[in-house]
């Protein structure tokens, strides 16, 4: 690449700088003084949404936002000639997605007048550290509040449901009806809770090496045979994908319920209702595993996106919080055990919502083999 200096004489390149520039998780572009792209690693194909030969014909300025924060610090990289770093800056254009927020790094290249290298590091990875700490500790506290309501309340309503069947045999046909309202109201309760006590199963998740394409064929099946059969699916896999470390009935239950609430985003009368069915490979992301000090990578991804509404933009933040819903009559508790099961997994989920297009995306650990080594990426 362009990128690497030239060595000094009487040394040798190290051999391989494209492969190491390739391997970077982050995108690294250099520009020329004119604003064109002159190289640049497979990250930044992936970020641009085109190959390195295609980014070579366009200036930089085509591929950002009009006006964008990202070319005022290369112009101020190349009046100071000194490195410039600028956080949180939204890079994101209908080419690469509505927003893509990125900390930025701009460095001159002395061998080159006015060239500069740019490197791009996405902000969703930190904040998806920071969201699934939230998520996680949404779970707990719905974990606590189960084992609490189980006790608490199950025993109460029992003898309140027994007295009013005492009070029907002796009561008018007028009476009659409060007192079938009240054992009605009682075991309504009563599976909020059964629902909710879910949540205080801390019993070690039993895993193991799951196929996931095979889990969201099962979940499509399920899904197109009962709340969404006026929906069309489609897919996106990467047959090469390796085996999730996971439990397969858990997983069922997890994108299932995606599925589901996809399904109600779009309605029962859309005409256009679509649900994509993605996975891809995405290395570069660790988080630590719930109850460990290990570190483990995160480079399977598994998104389900609908084409509905969207997600209102004051509830985002707090989708997979308990008790937070837009539906009438749910119970808000859907996402959050979604949260739960992901986090046990020793995982990450979140949400991108935008009218027409709401994206859940997950990442899980890939199984390791019998002898400790990873799964290679192999066809399954």
């Amino acid at each position: 690449m362009t990128v690497a200096t030239k060595p000094p004489a009487g040394t040798s390149a190290a051999p391989g700088s494209d492969s190491i520039l390739n391997a970077l998780p982050h995108p690294v572009v250099s520009v020329s003084a004119e604003g064109v792209v002159l190289d640049g690693n497979a990250a930044a194909e992936a970020f641009f949404q085109a190959s390195i030969p295609v980014l070579r014909r366009h200036a930089l300025r085509e591929l950002v936002p009009f006006g964008s924060p990202l070319l005022a610090l290369i112009e101020q990289v190349r009046e100071r000639g000194a490195p410039v770093n600028e956080y949180k800056v939204d890079l994101g254009t209908p080419r690469n997605g509505a927003e893509r927020v990125v900390d930025i790094y701009v460095a001159p290249l002395p061998e080159r007048a006015g060239a500069v290298v740019i490197m791009l590091q996405e902000r969703t990875i930190a904040d998806k550290m920071d969201r699934q700490l939230t998520h996680r500790g949404a779970a707990r506290s719905v974990t606590a509040l189960a084992g609490m309501l189980a006790h608490e309340i199950k025993n109460p309503l029992s003898g309140i449901r027994g007295a009013a069947q005492l009070l029907e045999s002796s009561v008018d046909d007028q009476d009659r009806t409060l007192t079938r309202l009240i054992c009605d109201e009682a075991d309504r309760i009563v599976k909020l809770v059964d629902r909710m006590e879910v949540f205080s199963d801390d019993r070690p998740v039993e895993r193991e090496p799951v196929n996931i394409h095979v889990v969201l064929e099962h979940v499509k099946k399920l899904s197109q045979s009962g709340f969404a059969r006026h929906i069309r699916f489609a897919e996106e896999y990467d047959p090469s994908l390796p085996p999730v470390f996971g439990n397969r009935d858990q997983l069922i239950q997890v994108f299932l319920n995606l599925a589901k609430n996809a399904a109600e985003a779009i309605g029962d009368h859309a005409s256009d209702g679509e649900i994509l069915l993605s996975t891809a490979f995405r290395p570069g992301v660790r988080l630590t595993m719930p109850g460990t000090n290990s570190r483990v990578a995160l480079p399977l991804e598994v998104c389900i996106r609908d084409n509905g509404p969207g997600v209102p933009d004051d509830l985002l933040p707090h989708l997979f919080d308990p008790f937070v819903t837009t539906k009438s009559s749910g119970s808000g508790l859907g996402l959050a055990l979604v949260a739960k099961i992901v986090g046990d997994h020793g995982g990450i989920v979140e949400c991108d919502s935008q009218p027409r297009r709401t994206l859940f995306r997950i990442l899980l650990p890939m199984a390791r083999l019998s002898h400790g080594d990873v799964a290679g990426r192999k066809p399954l």
